[in-house]
């Protein structure tokens, strides 16, 4: 997702297909979604499917209630899955409406609907308005240009605006380039914002993607909680989830420090 205004002109959204996997670009090799043609509602790429980690911070109970917001369309993978497999309801805001038009022409996008709706729209728009305080229980943030070497939106008043909108039992989970020079940085202005005691790592991927979660004001489950709620999610989704179990870090108390990568042999 690009700041722009309306003479911006967008980078192309293209698209790639390999061993039944269709891929989003956007005029560059970086891949920016994918999706397994016979399975749309499965998410393919590992680090989304550690975008969900989120489901781990909220009971079995809540997974189905409230709203999810997805700023950063990409191939759609997020908002089908919660729109489709959680029934939530659900809202995706991309700036770039070529990325728009690609989810539905390619990537299973539903339209519009009383439980879906795709904005065309700044996300630091999005997340500043007034009346969108209190309202978000699960915020997931995945905003970076066509070059996708940092994130687009990664200010402290940024992540500032995504907390406000949160309910207080809402949750966030950030993309983040994890080999990028950005990404100590980046986890600084979010713990600054949430409270480091509120921010947990995960090991960044091969690609070097790194997640970070962060909850509004509930405190972090138990580990036993955290295993069982682990066993449902890998029962009822299909996604690692115990695998994330030993990923997840705590923020040392006086400094930030990236995640290291998964050891290649892995």
């Amino acid at each position: 997702m690009i700041q722009g205004s309306a003479a911006t002109v967008w980078p192309p959204a293209t698209i790639s297909e390999s061993d039944g996997v269709r891929y989003l670009h956007l005029g560059t090799p970086w891949v920016q979604g994918a999706m397994r043609i016979r399975k749309p509602l499965a998410i393919e790429l590992e680090y989304v499917q550690r975008m969900m980690v989120w489901l781990l911070l909220r009971s079995g109970a809540d997974l189905g209630k409230g709203q999810a917001v997805q700023l950063g369309l990409g191939a759609g993978a997020i908002t089908r899955f919660c729109h489709s497999k959680l029934r939530l309801q659900t809202t995706a805001v991309e700036l770039n409406p070529g990325v728009i038009a690609a989810g539905h022409a390619w990537f299973n996008l539903p339209r519009d609907s009383a439980r879906l709706s795709l904005l065309e729209q700044d996300a630091a728009e999005f997340v500043a308005e007034p009346q969108r305080a209190d309202s978000v229980q699960v915020l997931c943030v995945d905003l970076y240009d066509h070059e996708a070497a940092a994130p687009v939106l990664d200010s402290e008043d940024f992540y500032a605006d995504c907390r406000r909108i949160l309910s207080d039992d809402g949750v966030m989970s950030v993309n983040l380039f994890g080999r990028h020079a950005s990404l100590a940085r980046s986890v600084q202005h979010i713990a600054a914002v949430f409270g480091a005691i509120q921010v947990r790592t995960m090991q960044a991927t091969r690609e070097g993607n790194s997640i970070v979660v962060a909850l509004k004001s509930e405190p972090f489950p138990t580990q036993s909680m955290l295993a069982a709620r682990a066993q449902n999610i890998e029962t009822r989704f299909h996604l690692p989830a115990r695998k994330w179990l030993r990923m997840i870090r705590p923020l040392a108390p006086s400094a930030h420090p990236p995640p290291e990568p998964e050891p290649a042999s892995e």
